[in-house]
């Protein structure tokens, strides 16, 4: 197939290593015998996104954030319909919570989200810093990434991460973490979190197949040292979590 990606501010949300998601996964599109294009869109410059295949923004500081929201509510209704549509998505880091209803930052501004999720962002000042170990209902497999977030966010009704044994989530210590909707997958968990997490990564494609109408192949390409990475990363989180229960 030849797909098509939307890269959202580039230079603006580029931190953490999150171009590492995009890359591997055109990476392992790629190597199953699709054609994959990067669109990458910057404040003020067009999008095209009723055919795209999937949408992608990473983590930015706070500042750079609000500068991406700035330009990214007038995509509201199109990231809206998509969503609605099953388009295949990542937002990641503080990018997740320009998909919810608002953001207030520490200064106690209010800014509008583009509403794809009924949740709400607030900053503060206190920053949860530390890694994460918990798992989802998408797959039997753990979940693992880094947290460095200053924000409580409330109302996600279907989390990406149903439950921490270790980190911080949208609103407690060890609670669920993310959001997630049709195609749509949204952590503030950095690393980059596919890179970290292949069956993380294998469910993205998947949604990308769906939503054109295919199957992703059962058989897949194997990437011995992704794996291995992933079962380090698992065995040693899981043990420094049972050992703070």
């Amino acid at each position: 197939m030849e797909l098509r990606f939307v890269h959202f501010y580039p230079d603006l949300m580029s931190l953490y290593g999150s171009w590492g998601n995009l890359a591997l996964l055109k990476r392992h599109l790629e190597d199953i015998g699709n054609t994959v294009t990067v669109d990458e869109v910057r404040p003020g410059e067009d999008a095209r996104l009723e055919d795209a295949d999937f949408l992608f923004m990473g983590a930015g500081t706070e500042r750079s954030q609000r500068a991406a929201l700035m330009d990214f509510q007038r995509f509201g209704k199109e990231i809206r319909d998509a969503a609605d549509a099953g388009t295949a998505m990542l937002f990641c880091g503080t990018a997740m919570q320009l998909l919810g209803q608002s953001i207030t930052d520490a200064a106690g501004n209010v800014y509008d989200g583009v509403g794809v999720g009924a949740f709400k962002s607030v900053q503060g000042k206190k920053r949860y810093v530390g890694d994460v170990y918990g798992q989802t209902d998408l797959y039997p497999a753990p979940v693992v990434g880094f947290m460095n977030s200053c924000t409580v966010i409330s109302g996600v009704l279907t989390p990406l991460v149903t439950e921490l044994a270790m980190g911080f989530g949208n609103e407690r210590d060890r609670g669920p973490e993310g959001f997630r909707k049709n195609g749509v997958f949204a952590s503030e968990l950095t690393g980059p979190i596919l890179v970290k997490n292949p069956p993380l990564l294998r469910r993205v494609m998947a949604a990308i197949y769906a939503h054109r109408g295919e199957t992703l192949p059962e058989t897949l390409p194997e990437y011995p040292m992704e794996e291995e990475s992933f079962r380090i990363a698992c065995r040693e989180l899981k043990a420094r979590a049972a050992e703070t229960k």
